[in-house]
């Protein structure tokens, strides 16, 4: 359910995983998931999907973590992918529906409910307060992909000159899996092998080679969420491709119909990987729907897997506890940010206002799911 119904992106699926997975499934508390948020947001790849898998993990092991990912990213992904099948059908002013259009205010209002959630939960003294006030103006105003990890780095820095006591920690040790990062690695070598193997040797099947390599590499190197990784793509496949295999028209159109479903923002790699490949044929264009979002979603999984144990087990010492008070400061931050830029792109009228405002407020006073709020914004968009 949370698959087909969380809108927002990285931040806004933050709150609905407050509502669902905290308040009403209790699969982890409230500082769980902000810890886990924080995490994930030094790591390079799709931040909410990683979060959702350590979700999966404490509750049922590796086996749930990949079970978890695989149904968060499947519903959009096949929408992403079957659209670059049905693209050719349609202009685009039939892809520019209005039962849409209530969705990103719907949004911001999520956005506010986590972002109230998580101020209650983390900012506690004046420390915290300046942490996620500095961090709140530097993300609004500097969009780089560094910007989220370099925060989150000098918010860890900045909460350790505290005399915070630490309290016992009771936990095991978590078991390190090594087995993940020398897997990561060598796919990483191999991906690069082969893709240039086939491109100086001509093969036949060179493009789903090159294809799982290049979106390896995103997956391995992006920070800052699915607008960077757009930028990349349209730098490879559209700037500096000899053969453009899609034009700047077709990725934007993508994008924007990505920002109008549910579920991972990643899910655009399904299109583009169709879309790459469609002058190959339909076996081919399938192929490159399913290849691409693996390779993007591989490295979240493997990297994830690997360094949780290694920061579960470095919370007992003084700096990284320390370190958590204010990077949790900084995440608050940049909801807030991300709340105020979402709110700031939709238009400014009575009805999307009332919509942010009804969304909050329904959030606040009931135990309404989130899929029910959902639908009935996507049926004011067709009614109004």
């Amino acid at each position: 359910m949370h698959s087909i119904t969380a809108y927002g992106g990285p931040q806004g699926h933050l709150a609905m995983m407050l509502k669902t997975f905290v308040h009403q499934r209790r699969d982890v508390t409230e500082q769980e998931l902000m810890e886990y948020n924080a995490f994930c947001q030094l790591l390079p790849g799709a931040s909410s999907s990683q979060t959702l898998t350590l979700i999966g993990y404490k509750r049922g092991g590796i086996s749930l973590a990949v079970a978890t990912l695989l149904i968060w990213i499947a519903p959009a992904c096949i929408l992403m992918g079957s659209l670059s099948f049905l693209l050719q059908y349609f202009d685009q002013k039939a892809l520019n529906t209005d039962i849409f259009k209530y969705v990103q205010p719907m949004a911001v209002g999520f956005l506010i409910y986590g972002s109230m959630r998580a101020f209650r939960i983390s900012i506690r003294n004046l420390a915290t307060t300046m942490i996620m006030i500095s961090s709140l103006l530097i993300a609004y105003f500097f969009k780089s992909p560094w910007t989220f990890p370099c925060l989150i780095i000098l918010g860890g820095i900045v909460s350790n000159f505290s005399d915070k006591r630490i309290p016992d920690i009771q936990d095991k040790p978590k078991k390190i899996r090594w087995t993940n990062i020398w897997l990561f690695a060598l796919l990483f070598i191999l991906a690069g092998f082969f893709s240039e193997l086939a491109r100086t040797h001509d093969w036949i099947t060179r493009r789903p080679f090159n294809l799982f390599e290049n979106f390896y590499r995103f997956g391995s190197l992006v920070f800052g969420g699915g607008d960077i990784l757009i930028a990349m793509m349209l730098e490879q496949y559209v700037s500096r491709a000899k053969t453009q295999f899609m034009s700047a028209e077709e990725l934007l159109t993508g994008a924007g119909i990505m920002r109008a479903l549910p579920g991972p923002t990643f899910s655009i790699t399904a299109y583009v990987g169709g879309m790459v490949m469609r002058n190959l044929g339909p076996g081919y264009q399938l192929l490159g729907c399913m290849l691409a979002p693996v390779a993007i979603f591989l490295p979240s999984l493997l990297l994830v897997l690997f360094f949780f144990p290694i920061w579960h087990n470095l919370k007992k010492y003084v700096v990284i506890y320390r370190a958590l008070e204010g990077i949790n400061a900084v995440v608050v931050g940049i909801m807030w940010a991300a709340t105020i830029i979402l709110f700031m792109a939709i238009p400014q009228n009575g009805y999307t206002i009332a919509v942010t405002a009804v969304t909050l407020t329904v959030l606040l006073l009931s135990r309404i799911p989130s899929p029910f709020i959902v639908l009935a914004c996507l049926i004011l968009g067709w009614l109004l």
